[in-house]
């Protein structure tokens, strides 16, 4: 659903332009400034126009400005050109690409494109308030009062507020700027990384020469997939930039003329972590009396956020490009421009969708292997003797009664079409793909690791460190009368010490005690599905029908597969809120302990919702149900048995109603919901814009901050929902724990996720919010679940073929009984036997006809007949079986885990080449602090000399890895050993 824009003239501004003589400068230089050049352009302008006050000084600022240096449409210094590649490298952030895009193109006058920016149309609009006239709370007297004290609060803090004019619907918006000041001011508090001085540009850091035959396969495989790669014309390759920590002290290492050095994601950034901390009330009464959030909460704002950047209309905008070129289904093929898409989310999203594109391009070898296997299935198919014996075979086979009283004697053809099925995920492949998945599982982590080393090296995330983080500031209002403090040795700051035994101890014994009441939950909602699939099962077989009696657990596995998933869902609703809760009381110090316990509590709580029906069918029906005439009964009610084929087909029924109902569910609601809360936003504003017939108000709905008013606000926790449902942990874990009873769990998944992805982006786009950018290591905890879960998929995957599944029975009696190694006989093998006179008085069938006469019927398993000394006992051959499934389950488990052990030695978990790129990087750094402290002091000292001779030769020559060594521990290579090993270009 694209916005609905319209190319409108907006009448405040043109009387401005006819009353203001100061705007009229301003337009004059917007018209030929793109936004990048702004900022670097508005101090002087600032202090031109509001320091001076008469209009020579406006003429003189308007005559000294050349037009023609202002606009600068070949952007020189903006892009970088690889003559030698013929690639574009983009020198910044995707601000430099939209600004050298806006450079070539003819922006509309009656199109309002600069509503991003002050009226100024200098200063840009770093964020966003909104309060609503019309709210009963809003208007409240203690509303009002907040509002006054935090906003003069805000001003306090250095940032600079225009408040709009009240729109016919009564929102009010605050627009928020923050001016240079306050951004390196806060840099500094958050420790921010920026761009250090270009310095180094031109130098690169040399590269030693890979495998010659590796070289030449990777190119042909580039030339292969060149048109699914991210077009270089469209997202030019961003430059690495060298990076250091920001500090005041030392701003000569930092290009701060640059007009993207604080990049809006920055600037949005440092003005949201202001309003999360600025008090709202002058009195200290309430430790709570802070943050953005509260106010929202209390009614007193209803939105903060910053502003996306443009319309899906404007060619110009990053917004647009990334709609078209990215969330476009047309592109779901296609590589993904993360670099973009970090530079516009933030890297907490960017990781998201690097992790989710890894993970879909990893499910295609899968998906090919698990469609090979059920294809080999199909076409076996009619040649599988215990099926053809069931279903053609001579004579008849009596079972023994479903249930007592009401159930007769049945006929074993009649399950003709389970047998058929259950072979199709019942048969030699599954072994195979369960050594392939258990081995793919852990190939897809350690490459994952290697690949998010690049992607932490490259979004200069290497030396971030998350102790570094200052702590929430829920946690110190919590602890505001702790008395008690601690030294922060990562921080060297004092901070309150949580108490353990009074509010340590009491919180994690209470999420203790409700995650297993929550649990207990989730096995009852599964016992309640057992026992309407019992029903349901009796039911039709007290009908006797053949037919009915064929379809009769196909039918009962399906429905009640789907009020499973219609428990899942209503359970997951209650799940997170409660982890939420629980999590807030733990009082964890920052936020990233706070989304690791938060996503650990609700995948654990969903673990057990999701997979508890799953468990039960693969490793308990079936398994202790005694035999006829002596069932082990549960409430005087017989258990669940399997088919005579074993209980694997209905656990592929489960599995596959589950994943794949719970996967369309979820995109379903996912895109409802949201549009659902922006149609409802949008009622709200364009209901008050209609209200008043002028073109004035028709036109003010079409400035950014409205439009995206409209949109929903993605709350700090949003990722939660896609990591867990779409494409990700809990698919994970169907594609991995019980990928042996479901091989085409990848092909549905790789499906899934192939558009998912794509609808994520658009979800992104086009119905949410701008988010704050948010700095992480890495995917966090979801890393260390995914690891166990692959662990946790060998254990299962073993068990299942052993226990689950026919194949080492059928394995055992081909060694054991079977003259020709073949399964002629299996089934008759199979099937006990049992005097239908040793059935107890009340259990016998009530329907059997008088003429009919039956004296044995067949049940599955192992036992003595009725003639043996040990009637009903479990025969030799049983106890064969059972050693047999335990030494699988053993050499299964040993085979693949020597396996993994080999595969995790072999892949190092950093490229060797990136890990000598980023010791060289961080030397270079350093040398080149000691270069600019050198030049700051004016010593022209012999060791400065040194320090520049050692730089100069690490910078323009290859040393090994042996001569690097010695030069960063002190002991330079001599010159003569030092020969230039690239050509003068590369210098």
């Amino acid at each position: 659903m694209e916005e609905d824009d319209e190319e409108v003239s907006i009448p405040w501004i043109q009387k401005d332009k006819s009353e203001t003589p100061d705007a009229s400068l301003y337009r004059s230089v917007q018209s030929n400034l793109n936004a990048g050049s702004v900022q670097t352009l508005y101090q002087s302008v600032r202090n031109t126009i509001y320091d001076a006050g008469s209009m020579n000084s406006l003429n003189s600022m308007h005559s000294a400005i050349s037009m023609e240096e202002i606009r600068q449409p070949d952007n020189v210094n903006t892009l970088i050109i690889n003559n030698e590649a013929n690639v574009t490298i983009l020198d910044g952030s995707c601000t430099d690409l939209r600004d050298s895009r806006r450079g070539s193109r003819i922006v509309s006058n009656s199109k309002p494109a600069f509503s991003s920016y002050f009226q100024d149309e200098v200063r840009t609009i770093d964020f966003v308030l909104v309060w609503d006239e019309y709210n009963t709370e809003a208007q409240r007297y203690r509303s009002t009062e907040c509002r006054r004290v935090f906003e003069k609060n805000l001003e306090k803090e250095g940032l600079q507020l225009e408040y709009e004019q009240a729109e016919p619907n009564g929102l009010h918006f605050i627009k928020i700027h923050a001016p240079r000041d306050v951004l390196r001011r806060y840099a500094e508090i958050l420790k921010l990384r920026l761009p250090m001085t270009k310095d180094l540009e031109g130098r690169r850091v040399p590269e030693n020469r890979g495998n010659t035959l590796i070289n030449e396969v990777n190119s042909l495989f580039k030339r292969i997939m060149k048109k699914y790669y991210v077009d270089e014309t469209i997202f030019p390759t961003m430059k690495h930039n060298f990076t250091a920590v920001y500090s005041r002290d030392k701003e000569y290492l930092f290009d701060l003329d640059s007009p993207n050095f604080f990049t809006a994601a920055t600037r949005a950034r440092i003005v949201h972590f202001i309003l999360d901390r600025t008090r709202f009330t002058e009195t200290m009464d309430d430790d709570f009396a802070f943050g953005i959030e509260r106010l929202i909460s209390d009614r007193a704002y209803v939105a903060a956020y910053p502003l996306h950047d443009g319309d899906l209309q404007s060619p110009e905008s990053m917004r647009y490009l990334l709609y078209t070129e990215w969330a476009s289904l047309k592109k779901c093929l296609h590589y993904q421009p993360l670099d973009y898409i970090k530079e516009y989310f933030g890297v907490k999203i960017g990781l998201y969708f690097a992790w989710l594109g890894f993970y879909t391009h990893m499910l295609i070898p899968a998906s090919v292997v698990g469609l090979l296997c059920f294809i080999y299935s199909c076409a076996t198919l009619y040649s599988n003797e215990p099926s053809e014996d069931v279903c053609n075979g001579n004579g008849t086979i009596l079972m023994c009664p479903l249930c007592d009283h009401f159930c007769g004697y049945w006929d074993l053809k009649e399950t003709c079409l389970h047998s058929r099925i259950t072979y199709l995920f019942d048969n030699p492949s599954t072994v195979f793909f369960s050594i392939f998945m258990s081995l793919w599982a852990t190939l897809f982590l350690e490459l994952w690791k290697r690949y998010s080393a690049e992607i932490t090296h490259k979004w200069d995330l290497t030396g971030l460190d998350a102790q570094e983080e200052h702590p929430r500031p829920q946690y110190l209002a919590r602890l505001a009368h702790v008395k008690k403090k601690s030294l922060n040795i990562i921080t060297n700051t004092e901070e309150p010490k949580v108490p353990f035994w009074k509010m340590r101890l009491p919180a994690t014994i209470l999420s203790f005690s409700v995650v297993l009441l929550l649990i207990a939950i989730a096995m009852a909602a599964v016992l309640g599905v057992v026992l309407y699939r019992m029903s349901v099962l009796t039911a039709l077989s007290v009908y006797g029908h053949p037919m009915v009696t064929s379809y009769a657990i196909l039918f009962t596995t399906a429905t009640a597969a789907s009020i499973n998933l219609c428990c899942i869902v209503v359970f997951n609703w209650a799940y997170v809120w409660l982890a939420e809760y629980l999590t807030e009381i733990e009082l964890l110090r920052t936020q990233t302990e706070f989304d690791d316990s938060l996503t650990l509590k609700i995948y654990l709580l969903e673990f057990v919702n999701y997979y508890a029906s799953i468990f039960y069918i693969a490793f308990f029906k079936g398994k202790f149900v005694g035999y006829p005439g002596n069932y082990n009964r549960f409430f005087d009610y017989r258990q669940e048995e399997c088919g005579p084929g074993g209980c694997l087909m209905e656990l592929c029924i489960q599995l596959s109603i589950i994943m794949i109902g719970k996967q369309a569910m979820n995109t379903i609601l996912e895109m409802l919901f949201p549009l659902f809360y922006k149609w409802l936003n949008t009622l709200k504003v364009h209901v008050g814009m209609k209200t008043n017939g002028e073109r004035k108000t028709t036109a003010r709905k079409y400035l950014q901050w409205i439009k995206d008013y409209k949109l929903v606000e993605w709350g700090p926790r949003s990722l939660f929902p896609e990591y867990l449902e779409m494409g990700n942990v809990l698919q994970y874990g169907f594609v991995t724990i019980f990928v042996a009873a479901f091989p085409l769990a990848p092909f549905f998944a790789l499906l899934n996720n192939v558009f998912e992805m794509r609808l994520d982006a658009k979800k992104l786009l086009i119905m949410y919010r701008r988010p704050v950018g948010q700095r992480v290591i890495d995917i966090g905890i979801w890393y260390r679940i995914l690891d166990s879960i692959s662990k946790l998929s060998v254990i299962t995957n073993a068990f299942i073929i052993a226990f689950t599944s026919n194949f080492i029975p059928r394995l055992v009696y081909r060694i054991t009984v079977s003259d020709n190694y073949s399964l002629e006989g299996f089934l008759d093998h199979s099937l006990s036997k049992f005097n239908t006179s040793d059935l107890k008085n009340g259990t016998e069938p009530f329907s059997l006809p008088a003429h009919e006469q039956i004296d044995t019927c067949r049940y599955p398993d192992y036992r003595e007949p009725p003639n043996s000394s040990n009637k009903y006992q479990y025969s030799i051959m049983f106890w064969h079986v059972l050693a047999a499934r335990l030494a699988f389950v053993v050499v299964f488990e040993n085979i693949v885990a020597l396996v993994m052990i080999l595969i995790r030695w072999c892949i190092p978990d950093m490229n060797p080449k990136l890990r000598d790129r980023i010791r060289r990087e961080a030397y270079m750094t350093n040398e080149l602090i000691i270069r600019q402290e050198a030049r700051r002091a004016c010593v022209r000292s012999a060791d400065v000399n040194e320090n520049t001779n050692r730089w100069s030769r690490v910078m323009r020559t290859s040393l090994s890895n042996s001569e690097f060594d010695l030069e960063i521990h002190g002991s330079p290579v001599p010159a003569s050993n030092t020969h230039s090993r690239v050509g003068p270009a590369a210098l």
